[in-house]
């Protein structure tokens, strides 16, 4: 008996100790989450809803924190498993000694976690090894932040993972092909970042994924087969270099977005088993070769654009579409004969879009029919003799003219216009025909600009050591693209596409096309190509020449070339709020540069008459060459109006009732608005991407103006804020917030900007020489101009 209780005394002993031993490790787990979720906090100050369980005893309450648009937790069985915390587009800002590597290793003390998403917080740097100790995740979302450098191999630890969303980051290098180890990915999105290369082929072993983003990045080449990802329902390349050959895909796509890419080949055998396809937007490519009808009556599709292409074919009456149809957009391809009546039922659902093609007796504007015959010609090969017959013919028929004197111009265009007439009236009934490219504004208005001696000098002084505006021949131009060919495309929008071309004599020069609405003579559009001749300016990407492109028939421009400079050097944002750390302006730099922008701005306003304004002033848009030195490479030039078939000087923004004066004041007050917001990501040091920011950081400088100099220092960019002055710093705010004023009547003047730009550069000790002597006083610049 005494030996049987003993027995049962050591079993109830033993239990109690298994007890005790559990009970504690269970309630450090839950202390070392609460700790954790705190120190979470204190490293973002954000957000305010990770403070209320801090002074409560029982540490299992952060379970029961209300969900709150900034902070959404869920447990299972006391223990974290999602944590989502969303920001404001890094407002916020981050605390100044914010370290990403301590941020992610402290995540590690939420060992059950299996959904993170971390939003909008700003956090930047390179992503830290320390995420693949995160062994539980299955859902990781840090998009739109700022980190950068390559995908981090530890994520292909975690075996677990079925959504990696890493969107509107600054991740560089290539996608990596260890993706393809991770094996229940589900949805892979890399939207807008800055990666580049080609796409590993092993992603066409992920046959778990659903959805694969890769829009808005530097990716190109040849898209690999994804036949065998049977289980993909959406691909998003939109805005790469991907091609020239349509993709292989699988048969259960219910989404492809091709958009904005160098695809042109493929297209019309592709998508005959697309039964699920949905949404289908192939536009902005190069497709050439007939629109099938079919497309317009897959099962399943809602949503077809094919805009911007080459495609070409007849359009009947009696063909069919898919009821559910809710958007067409046919824009601007070769299309011609009758819309379908399929797309004319009257629905207030459903969205039609068909101008730019020839179209017969449509409301939206289309082209002449022989325009998209012409052009259906000019993709097809010719034989070999045909071809060699055209480049003859061609080359008697271009006329060019060198800018060497007013006789000798005149003369050069004498002469070939002559010998066009005779060689073009001996072979009116040997040559098919075909459209005659010839330069005639030189007999228009050559003479005038090389007239005006004075003209040339300012000229040659502000465009610094520019070649003299001259006429280019449509030969020249073409040996300079090697015949427009695709790897010269720059880049192509609503107002035509843009090449890089390069001349006999080693220059680069960017060429752009303007397709005519409407046919003019060259007469009509000499005094738009004589202010175009004068858009020269050492913070100007400069006008080079032009070259007009006409019809036989009636001689009128269809097209025209303008020449400007090519400035390689990338963008004023890429150094400073998108480019690598190293490469990054410093702040005497960055004041140089606004003081640029404000003196292109100012010319073109005053430069010229009439000035140009409302120029939709955009930071990408503004160039650097090999010295640092920015030159604006997009503004309203007067001819952009034409192209749209609105015959015109100046394209603005709708301005209020009232005088000429008031109206040309308020157009002027619109690009100031624009250096505000530009000054704007000078200071902050992050890409402002939606106009509902600027608001927003407008008032955070506004309260930081009434701080103390550490408080002001705190929301500048980290790569600049211990090198810039108070007082310099304190300017520079000062004049920004006012640019961005509400009322147009509050802004300052761009000669108040340069003022106001020079004294922040003055304070800052910089040599008065460097950009004095370089870039010229406000008042010299007024005067030069």
């Amino acid at each position: 008996m005494v030996l049987m209780a003993k027995l049962v005394c050591h079993s109830h002993l033993l239990l109690l100790i298994v007890f005790l031993s559990l009970h504690p490790s269970s309630q450090l787990q839950q202390h070392t989450q609460s700790q954790t979720l705190l120190k979470i906090q204190q490293l973002l100050n954000y957000p305010s809803a990770l403070t209320s369980f801090s002074h409560r005893s029982n540490t299992r309450d952060f379970c029961k924190i209300e969900p709150t648009p900034s902070l959404t937790l869920s447990c299972y069985e006391g223990n974290i498993t999602q944590l989502h915390i969303i920001g404001n587009n890094g407002f916020p800002p981050l605390p100044n000694d914010f370290s990403a590597d301590y941020f992610f290793a402290t995540l590690v003390g939420l060992p059950s976690l299996k959904v993170l998403s971390l939003v909008s917080l700003g956090l930047w740097g390179p992503m830290p090894a320390s995420i693949g100790n995160l062994s539980s995740l299955e859902i990781l979302n840090v998009s739109t932040n700022y980190l950068s450098g390559t995908v981090p191999l530890q994520l292909s630890y975690l075996r677990n993972l079925q959504t990696l969303i890493l969107d509107h980051n600054k991740f560089t290098g290539q996608v990596p092909g260890w993706l393809s180890s991770l094996p229940v990915l589900a949805v892979l999105s890399l939207k807008n970042n800055m990666l580049n290369g080609s796409l590993p082929y092993s992603l066409a072993s992920l046959q778990t994924l659903r959805v694969l983003c890769l829009s808005s990045n530097f990716l190109s080449g040849e898209v690999p087969d994804l036949r065998n990802l049977t289980n993909l329902q959406v691909l998003d390349l939109e805005d790469n270099y991907f091609g020239p050959h349509f993709p292989s895909m699988p048969s259960k796509l219910v989404t492809l977005v091709l958009r904005k890419n160098k695809f042109r080949l493929g297209i019309q055998t592709a998508l005959g088993s697309c039964y699920q396809l949905q949404k289908l937007d192939i536009s902005m490519n190069g497709f050439v070769g007939p629109f099938l009808s079919s497309w317009l009556s897959l099962p399943s599709i809602k949503y077809l654009d094919i805009a911007g292409n080459k495609l070409t074919g007849l359009l009947f009456k009696n063909m069919t579409c898919n009821s559910e149809l809710a958007f067409v957009n046919l824009s601007s391809n070769l299309l011609s004969g009758d819309l379908p009546t399929c797309l004319k039922k009257d629905s207030k659902s459903r969205v039609v879009l068909y101008s730019g093609n020839c179209l017969a007796n449509e409301d939206q504007k289309q082209h002449p029919s022989y325009l998209c015959h012409n052009e259906a010609l000019a993709v097809r090969i010719p034989p070999p003799s045909e071809e060699k017959h055209r480049r003859t013919y061609g080359k008697q028929v271009v006329a060019s003219s060198a800018v060497g004197g007013i006789v000798g111009a005149i003369a050069v265009v004498g002469l070939a216009f002559m010998a066009a007439k005779k060689f073009y009236s001996e072979h009116t009934t040997k040559t098919p025909q075909t459209r005659l490219i010839t330069d005639t504004v030189s007999a228009v208005n050559t003479a005038k600009l090389l007239s005006d001696a004075k003209y040339i000098s300012d000229t040659m002084k502000l465009g610094a050591s520019l070649p003299a505006y001259r006429t280019f021949a449509l030969e020249e131009l073409q040996e300079a693209t090697h015949n427009f060919d695709d790897s010269t495309l720059l880049g192509e929008g609503s107002h035509g596409q843009i090449y890089r071309g390069k001349l006999p004599d080693g220059t680069f020069v960017a060429i752009r096309g303007l397709k005519m609405r409407k046919r003019q003579s060259p007469q009509v559009y000499t005094h738009l190509l004589e202010q175009i001749s004068k858009l020269r300016h050492s913070h100007l990407v400069s006008a080079l020449g032009h070259c007009l492109e006409c019809h036989p028939d009636d001689s009128g421009v269809s097209r025209i070339f303008l020449i400007f400079e090519f400035v390689p050097n990338g963008t004023l944002r890429g150094c400073i709020s998108e480019g690598p750390p190293g490469r990054k302006l410093t702040w005497p730099q960055r004041i140089i540069a606004a003081i640029g922008v404000a003196k292109g701005i100012q010319f073109l306003h005053t430069g010229i008459v009439p000035g140009v304004k409302s120029n939709n002033l955009r930071i990408k848009n503004v160039l650097l060459d090999h010295d640092l030195h920015v030159k604006i490479s997009s503004y309203n030039l007067p001819l952009l109006a034409e192209s749209r078939g609105m015959l015109g000087t100046t394209v603005s923004s709708p301005a209020p009732k009232g005088s000429v004066q008031a109206r040309a004041s308020h157009e002027c007050k619109n690009d100031v608005y624009d250096i505000g917001v530009i000054l704007l990501e000078i200071i902050l040091g992050r890409p402002i991407m939606f106009q509902n920011e600027v608001g927003v950081l407008k008032d955070l400088l506004q309260v930081s103006l009434t701080t103390d100099d550490t408080g002001r220092r705190s929301i500048v960019d980290p790569a600049v804020h211990k090198g810039c002055s108070d007082e310099s710093l304190k300017t520079m705010m000062e004049i920004c917030v006012r640019c961005l004023s509400k009322e147009p009547t509050d802004r300052p003047s761009v000669d108040d900007i340069l003022w106001n730009l020079q004294f922040a550069a003055q304070v800052q000790d910089l040599v008065r020489e460097d950009y004095l002597s370089h870039q010229g006083s406000p008042v010299s610049s007024s005067q030069q101009a």
